[in-house]
């Protein structure tokens, strides 16, 4: 083994050392990348890249997106439009046997294409849903279940944060990322509902019915979702604006929206933006760290030795595949998405471009494997958010609950790298 070697394997022992003792991960990949760069090349190329890389990171056009499509979501969430959601989908579904079950998930994809977080999607819906689920007679662990695995929702129907992080990660066009997610999210949408019914349909009562005009009054109020999806998602479809233009005009638009119907104040506002500002301040946290990271892998050669390490493996290219997927479930007991994006791409990228995978497909594929890692046990990241909100249920509860939609989600995986043109052919038809 080499200098460049151990020094790789040194680092990576220290990086999981500092995260066990609760080092948040962009501080310890930002300290291990510095620590490696500079053991290897010196310390003040390294000290230089600690003065340039957070500066350069924090000013960098392309991901401004970020702090946008996050203050999106506050400002939809304060203006009650999660609830509106939550309302029109009961209205459309709710009389079906099971359909609070369904209408949480069309709620759950409603505000994901206006929030982009899958934490968030789970934690606005745990207090919206589970309370109108348990007045309706259903049992905890159905309850939960269904509100976890739908929160995943919020990473992959666009805007989502973790693809348009990927997509810098990785050099990609972030608009076609968005636009591929669309239809694995429709599938993704319409096999969480399945698995209500047929998995949970006997269990679980009917809802109350709606009259026609109830019914279209409740739809009446998802019209600002509408259109703010419209507009940001027909944009950069259609290549009217940029990514990064379109989060601007979205977190503008949610504002103006919510202003106009008296539903945020001045007060409000500068909440939203103090809110939003908290959360983009620790994922630009984490991105600093992540860069500094990839210097040290870079020097240390890590991608290409991995690389090389699963070519003569020899197992194929899905079966590299599956060893990195699987790889991205163990990660999941661990970390929460963003930082396994974050940690584990720019060492397993270049794996993935050597075995001929088409980078954008990848990115959904990873991105939903990543998703099944926050609903899997020993640390599913959703389950813990909502058992945080609902302290009255046990995990155990949640994560049974939550065990037919990880099926479904493995059944969803086969079918998208089985059929790889479902992810491919909404960005292929883009100019």
């Amino acid at each position: 083994m080499s200098e460049k070697d151990l020094v790789a394997a040194g680092g990576f022992v220290i990086l999981f050392a500092l995260m066990l003792i609760r080092v948040p991960i962009g501080v310890a990949m930002g300290l291990v990348g510095v620590g490696g760069f500079g053991m290897t090349v010196g310390w003040r190329p390294a000290f230089n890249l600690l003065s340039t890389s957070p500066l350069r990171t924090i000013t960098d056009f392309n991901l401004t997106l970020i702090p946008f499509f996050i203050l999106m979501g506050v400002l939809a969430t304060r203006s009650g439009m999660s609830r509106e959601l939550f309302r029109a989908a009961n209205a459309s579904l709710g009389s079906l046997r099971g359909g609070l079950g369904l209408a949480t998930v069309g709620a759950c994809a409603g505000f994901a294409a206006i929030c982009g977080s899958s934490v968030a999607t789970a934690a606005t819906m745990t207090n919206i849903a589970l309370p109108e689920m348990r007045r309706a007679g259903y049992p905890d662990d159905v309850s939960t279940g269904v509100i976890a695995a739908g929160g995943t929702l919020g990473i992959l129907i666009p805007p989502s944060v973790v693809l348009a992080v990927y997509a810098y990660i990785t050099e990609q066009d972030v608009g076609k990322l968005f636009i591929a997610g669309i239809a694995p999210g429709i599938l993704a949408i319409l096999m969480y509902m399945a698995t209500v019914r047929l998995w949970y349909g006997r269990r679980l009562p009917a809802g109350a019915s709606f009259s026609l005009g109830e019914a279209l009054r409740a739809l009446s109020g998802v019209w600002a979702v509408a259109l703010l999806f419209a507009a940001v998602i027909l944009a950069i479809y259609f290549g009217v604006a940029t990514a990064t233009e379109a989060s601007a005009v979205g977190a503008v638009l949610t504002a103006l929206i919510g202003i106009a119907r008296g539903r945020l104040g001045l007060r409000g506002l500068l909440d939203s933006l103090v809110e939003a500002l908290r959360t983009s301040v620790a994922i630009y946290t984490i991105l600093i760290g992540a860069i500094l990271f990839g210097y040290f892998l870079a020097v240390t050669q890590v991608p290409q030795n991995l690389t090389q390490f699963l070519i003569d493996l020899d197992l194929g290219r899905y079966g590299t595949l599956a060893l990195i997927m699987l790889l991205f479930l163990v990660m999941g007991c661990f970390l929460d998405a963003m930082a396994m994006i974050i940690l584990m791409v720019p060492i397993i990228f270049p794996v993935i471009v050597a075995m001929g995978f088409d980078p954008v497909w990848f990115g959904v594929i990873i991105v939903m494997t990543v998703e099944l890692g926050l609903i899997t046990p020993p640390v599913g990241m959703n389950v813990f958010v909502i058992n945080t909100i609902a302290r009255d249920v046990d995990l155990v509860s949640i994560f049974r609950g939550v065990l037919p939609f990880v099926i479904t989600d493995v059944i969803r995986l086969i079918i998208l790298i089985a059929l790889p043109w479902i992810v491919l052919f909404l960005p292929q038809t883009m100019n």
